[in-house]
């Protein structure tokens, strides 16, 4: 999964303008940014996204520059900053090649930028492949080409609308998660407590169950209340749940996983529940404690990548 939304979002937004596309098509070492970043270049010069955190954005600018004005796609190499070595260099040791493309029909197509962000809304990945020789990208797997995953963007269902949550969803926003409270107390559930997050009063089974949890989304249930946590776990478990977590001591755990295992789901099923959440870093308060837990959130993401 790479955090290219913003790239997605504004080749909507200058539609009709010429641009190019610059993606990092491999990676060695400690590159600064995964295979499959973009950044999209406008005529004008602006540009959104980062294909190495700064180290060769001023000469993939240019490049992109000479592909606006008409140049064929073609490949960047870039490695570490020495006499021996290219030009513009990565400080950090790494090498990457990036693809420099024409956004058009020679290139990547403007309409896969649509489909990206359809399949996106309906909570699915989308696959686009990318013929390194001639710059152009179309839909699908194709082997011995360039294969570029476009994963929905990640979100956190929060079960239970205690202390935890409030900085847990907090946190999850700082890293590009998207938070959504669920709980159906209403005095625990207010904007007041979680200003400018998604609230949402239902019960947690139903409320799971109708945001279709894929493998972009987590459902963490914070309350200690059975009634509300383990109908919420039950409908992660139906769903393929990106990563399904739960508060509680080892003891409190394993309970709980006999009530599940009762209600049908398998070993295998009720493995997928990572619990006590979070990552052991010796958490003392909430704040660490959610700490833990988006920690726990983000190696489960990536476990599955």
């Amino acid at each position: 999964m790479n955090d290219n939304d913003g790239v997605i979002g504004k080749a909507a937004e200058w539609r009709g303008a010429r641009m190019a596309l610059a993606t990092v098509v491999s990676t060695w070492g400690s590159a600064p940014r995964p295979r499959g970043s973009h950044m999209i270049v406008h005529e004008d010069g602006r540009f959104e996204g980062s294909i190495s955190g700064g180290c060769v954005e001023t000469d993939v600018l240019q490049r992109a520059a000479e592909v606006i004005a008409g140049r064929p796609a073609h490949l960047e190499h870039y490695g570490v900053a020495d006499g021996d070595a290219w030009a513009v260099g990565l400080p950090c040791g790494g090498k990457i090649s990036v693809l420099v493309q024409p956004v058009g029909a020679d290139g990547f197509d403007p309409v896969l930028f649509d489909r990206i962000a359809a399949e996106s809304g309906q909570g699915r990945a989308l696959t686009l492949s990318t013929d390194l020789e001639s710059g152009v990208t179309r839909e699908g797997i194709i082997d011995g080409r360039f294969n570029n995953r476009y994963d929905p963007p990640r979100r956190v269902l929060i079960v239970g609308a205690v202390q935890i949550a409030q900085s847990l969803s907090a946190l999850a926003q700082t890293i590009g998660v998207t938070p959504v409270i669920i709980d159906p107390r209403g005095r625990f559930l207010t904007e007041e407590r979680f200003p400018g997050v998604v609230l949402d009063d239902r019960w947690p089974d139903e409320a799971v169950a109708a945001r279709s949890p894929g493998e972009s989304t987590a459902v963490v249930t914070l309350s200690h209340d059975i009634k509300i946590d383990d109908p919420a776990l039950a409908a992660a478990l139906r769903a393929p749940t990106g990563y399904i977590a739960a508060l509680g001591s080892r003891k409190s755990h394993a309970a709980r996983l006999e009530r599940l295992a009762g209600e049908g789901f398998s070993a295998e099923d009720l493995a997928r529940i990572d619990g006590p959440a979070g990552l052991d870093i010796g958490a003392v308060g909430a704040a660490e404690i959610a700490l833990s837990i988006a920690a726990g959130m983000v190696a489960g993401f990536n476990a599955r990548r």
